[in-house]
Parts: C-alpha cells; sequence; structure tokens
C-alpha cells in the first residue's frame, strides 16, 4: 500500500477553513486561503461542469450557494466563475484554480460528487489535473460507480471511500469497495465504532479520517475510534483531544 502518512498528520478543513457561511463561504478560494496560511489539510467537493471542466462545488443545484436555479451539470465553467457565492466577491473556482492557489503548501482531500448521466469522465478529468500535481494530494467519493474508476482513470492518485451508516447492508457495501484498491476511509463521525472502521484500521492498517466534526464530543470520539478529522465550525487546537 502506497504511503500516504501525511494524510493524518494534521486535521482536515471542511470544504476549507470557512466561518460557516458568514462571511468566508465553503469551497471558495479564501476558504482554502485561510486554511493554508493556518496549516490546515484541505477537503473539497467537485463536480463536472456542462463543458467538461471541473468546478469546485457542493451541492447539485445552484441555489443554496449561488441563489439561483438549475443545476450544476447547466453551467459552464465561465459561467461558474461569474457566480458569487454566498453574495460575496468569491466565484466557484475550478480545481485547477484552486490547485494553483494551494501549490502544495498543505495536503488536499477532494471528494468528487457522482450525479447519474452527467458525471462521464469526471475521474479521468480530475486525474488528468492531479498528473503533475506536487503536493500531497488523495481524492475519495461516496459513489461506488466513480470509486471503480479510481485505478484505471486516475492511477497513482491515493482514492478513498467517503462513508457512512451503521446497519447491516451499509457495512457490507462498504466492505465490497475493499477490492478497488482504496488506502483509506472518510467515516461519519456520529456512525462511530463500527466493524468495517475497526476492520480497515486494524487488520488494514488504513488511516481512516472523520467527518465532519464540530465539537468537542466529535474530537475525542475521532482520536479514540479513528485518526484524524474532518472538521469546521472552530479552531481545532482549541478543542480538548483525549
Amino acid at each position: 500500500m502506497r504511503d500516504i502518512s501525511w494524510l493524518t498528520k494534521q486535521p482536515v478543513a471542511h470544504r476549507g477553513f470557512h466561518d460557516m457561511n458568514k462571511k468566508v463561504w465553503e469551497n471558495t478560494l479564501s476558504a482554502f486561503a485561510r486554511a493554508a496560511e493556518r496549516g490546515y489539510a484541505i477537503e473539497c467537493d467537485v463536480h463536472l461542469s456542462l463543458d467538461g471542466e471541473v468546478i469546485v462545488f457542493h451541492d447539485n443545484d445552484l441555489r443554496r450557494l449561488a441563489g439561483r436555479e438549475g443545476y450544476v451539470w447547466q453551467k459552464t465553467a465561465a459561467e461558474f466563475g461569474a457566480l458569487r457565492i454566498g453574495g460575496t466577491d468569491d466565484h466557484a473556482p475550478t480545481l485547477k484554480e484552486t490547485l494553483d492557489l494551494v501549490a502544495g503548501r498543505v495536503p488536499l482531500v477532494i471528494e468528487l460528487k457522482g450525479i447519474p448521466g452527467h458525471d462521464a469522465g469526471l475521474v479521468a478529468k480530475v486525474g488528468s489535473l492531479l498528473k503533475d500535481y506536487s503536493g500531497d494530494v488523495a481524492i475519495m467519493s461516496f459513489d461506488h460507480w466513480l470509486i471503480r474508476d479510481f485505478e484505471r482513470d486516475a492511477p497513482g492518485i491515493p482514492g478513498g471511500l467517503t462513508a457512512w451508516g451503521d446497519q447491516q447492508q451499509e457495512i457490507e457495501a462498504h466492505f465490497s469497495m475493499l477490492s478497488h484498491g482504496i488506502s483509506f476511509v472518510s467515516y461519519a463521525v456520529d456512525h462511530l465504532p463500527n466493524r468495517f472502521v475497526s476492520f480497515v484500521r486494524e487488520k488494514l492498517s488504513m488511516p481512516v479520517i472523520t467527518w465532519t466534526v464540530r465539537d468537542e464530543a466529535a474530537v475525542k470520539r475521532t482520536f479514540a475510534l479513528a485518526d484524524q478529522m474532518t472538521f469546521e465550525g472552530f479552531e481545532p487546537e482549541k478543542a480538548a483531544v483525549a
């Protein structure tokens, strides 16, 4: 298994180090710059635009973040560049803009957002953008059909499973992803402990990060049952880590 020890060395800022969308909004260059300045790793989300570019944006639709009607796959990269996020001066950046800003200063963990019928080529495009990136970077997804393409379309890039749930059917589905070359797991902190996370950590020595940690109780659960946290809404150094 490839060395990804860097993944657990520092807290991961969920969608960048935003301020819960008051002045600095999630998944913007401003949030990423704040995280890099503080030495936090950065988690971000990506979709494909109408013209096949990789856009950093979380939701499938535009209303919450940009106050517009419509869906991400209906807008070009240029149109995303013109969208104002939360009424601020920030736009929805491309992944290329994000890579240029971060420039290897801190690790990046990129979550690929699948939308059936609108995500063909997403893994390959992300893989192409990351091919010559010199910083620490990993990709992950909830979507099993995307994870199945990781090794083929993004070779050499550590891939992970983003997951949640503690029911038998959910856990069995997670186990099925172990045959697709994943290197780490990002798991919902509220659904720990569970036998899948215990197995990958104890039997496979696979790192596990949690999402999304927002209070001291979740910090303590993370470091009792996993290896690092994806956080928002506080500065980790101010939390008591047991």
